[in-house]
């Protein structure tokens, strides 16, 4: 069961992301398409050992649609080169998924059923939601600590002329590309 959804959210996923980039800009793209399909595995993967097929066709829907408006937010209006959308595709896919295994969750999986022993389902929302907030905490937590020990140690941008010149050039003595 837990590869069937897995599919079955990756390839909603995908195709929700090519219907959105097809009324958008009038053609799908591949990069969207394949972008798409890591937002359904993402979505899918807390809740995948407790959804049912209609439970991974709903998160791959959901997966898909938040995670495309997530990536032209972080684009758009935080200005962040997040050249793999890893916040918006991971992130809010993984916390998406993390939030919807409590609606979702089938009791011949072990999910509801487990569910209704010891919560109700917005109970388990809630703790689900805490799990959401803790890790988020933890990680923004690590990341500025990363990010200050990197700036310490080699700096955080290339030179501008390294930059114009070719990293590879720079910081290798070679060329990557003979164009």
């Amino acid at each position: 069961m837990a590869m069937l959804v897995t599919h079955l959210s990756a390839a909603t996923a995908s195709l929700v992301w090519m219907v959105i980039e097809w009324f958008r800009f009038g053609k799908p793209s591949l990069v969207g398409l394949v972008t798409g399909t890591i937002a359904g595995l993402a979505t899918i993967t807390p809740a995948s050992g407790f959804v049912g097929p209609i439970g991974g066709v709903a998160l791959g829907l959901a997966g898909g649609a938040l995670c495309y408006v997530a990536v032209d937010i972080v684009k758009r209006n935080f200005k962040v080169d997040d050249s793999l959308d890893v916040l918006a595709v991971h992130g809010i896919g993984g916390a998406t998924g993390t939030l919807l295994v409590a609606v979702f969750a089938l009791p011949a999986l072990g999910g509801a059923g487990y569910l209704v022993e010891t919560h109700t389902m917005g109970q388990q929302f809630g703790v689900q939601a805490i799990g959401v907030v803790v890790t988020t905490i933890w990680s923004v937590a690590a990341t500025i600590g990363i990010v200050f020990v990197v700036r310490a140690l080699v700096g955080f941008r290339a030179d501008e002329e390294h930059e114009v010149g070719g990293l590879d050039l720079a910081h290798h003595g070679e060329s990557g590309y003979n164009l």
